[in-house]
């Protein structure tokens, strides 16, 4: 037979770990999304810096 108190803490502890889990859950999804949100940021930044860096080799004055 199971000690009722016994059952009680094993349960209470699964209901901790299960509303853990779904926190967890949550801030890695958030944590993923900041990560992609920054990638596509450094690919801008690369892409304008690139497209910057193009139109001061063209608008520079030709020597002679």
């Amino acid at each position: 037979m199971l000690h009722p108190e016994l059952l009680a803490r094993i349960t209470t502890r699964r209901a901790e770990l299960d509303e853990l889990e779904e926190q967890l859950t949550a801030q890695l999804a958030r944590v993923r999304a900041e990560r992609d949100e920054l990638a596509i940021a450094e690919r801008v930044l690369e892409r304008v810096s690139e497209e910057l860096a193009g139109e001061r080799i063209s608008a520079a004055p030709v020597p002679g």
